[in-house]
């Protein structure tokens, strides 16, 4: 039936072995074109609900990172809007569909890096924190255009996804330095731009991340530095515009310290914060330059099938 994948994928996404909310919307679709490759059903009823329960076990893997019921969300609508009278037609179309998010994806975090770029003047040092890939995109590709530019990465404990961000940005030969996520406000005054990823982006425009975003962004907002999200549009929350509270995950104690050592103590792994809109300058999409109060539109022009729906 092919729900093996589904659930290996479901489990990695659960345990971060495949992290950042791009990744993921991918990984996502990857296991629901490989359930309709492999699976044996032989009627179209049957097979949209056994995709539609694939898609419930890759959704229930992570609550924050919106990307990835967005994902879900793209495939089931447009699967279940195929007219074919023959099932194995509907699965050819399901893979085509998937294949197509996939692309969809990877060519948005390109389009995103363009348009970052030119916010990045020549000379200028960023800030960004945790692990984005649309975030490092825009980097990169102010780099790419033969702007001098320096690099200020935090850590991102207690996961340390900092250490990837630093080693991938070493790799291009981008002048990057690591800091400790508690010396951001310290090294504010050294930093021309922030520019950030986004877990999910909700309807009033403010931003779910990584633990330590709103932080910086109250640091840089005190330093009068601009602030900069880097979002592909499946990040956006649809049904934060119904009045929905997006879901902060807390995720295991064990991450941070052992609890056996600190017997009496209760410890606390809080994994995204919210920044509010008014501390965030522009967040940059694959569809152009917007402000955060903006966020509303996008969600209207996606999304706006998927709002109320159960998918």
């Amino acid at each position: 039936m092919g729900s093996k994948d589904v659930h290996e994928i479901s489990e990695k996404i659960q345990s971060m072995e495949i992290r950042g909310a791009g990744k993921i919307a991918r990984s996502a679709a990857e296991a629901l074109r490989q359930f309709a490759k492999d699976s044996d059903e032989e009627s179209i009823d049957e097979f949209l609900s056994q995709l539609r329960e694939a898609g419930g076990v890759l959704i229930s893997s992570r609550p924050s990172a919106v990307s990835l019921p967005n994902s879900v969300r793209y495939i089931l609508h447009r699967v279940e809007n195929t007219r074919v009278d023959d099932v194995e037609e509907l699965k050819e179309a399901a893979i085509k569909i998937a294949d197509e998010f996939i692309k969809n994806s990877v060519e948005a975090v390109e389009k995103i890096g363009l348009y970052g770029a030119k916010r990045i003047e020549d000379g200028d040092t960023v800030m960004t924190h945790c692990n984005s890939a649309a975030a490092l995109e825009v980097i990169k590709s102010a780099w790419g255009e033969g702007k001098d530019i320096r690099v200020i990465a935090s850590e991102a404990r207690p996961r340390y996804q900092g250490h990837i961000t630093v080693r991938e940005l070493a790799a291009e030969g981008i002048p990057v330095t690591l800091i400790v996520d508690s010396a951001v406000r310290a090294v504010m005054k050294q930093v021309d731009k922030v520019v950030v990823g986004a877990d999910s982006i909700a309807a009033n425009g403010a931003v779910i991340n990584k633990i330590g975003t709103s932080q910086i962004a109250l640091c840089a907002h005190e330093a009068r530095v601009r602030f900069f999200v880097a979002a592909e549009t499946y990040k956006f929350h649809p049904e934060t515009s119904l009045g929905d509270i997006v879901e902060i995950e807390e995720r295991d104690p064990s991450e941070v310290a052992d609890p056996a050592d600190f017997e009496g103590v209760n410890i606390r792994n809080l994994a995204f914060d919210v920044t509010p809109p008014e501390y965030i300058d522009l967040i940059v999409t694959e569809k152009g330059v917007i402000p955060a109060q903006a966020a509303i539109m996008i969600i209207k022009e996606e999304f706006g099938w998927a709002v109320g729906g159960r998918w």
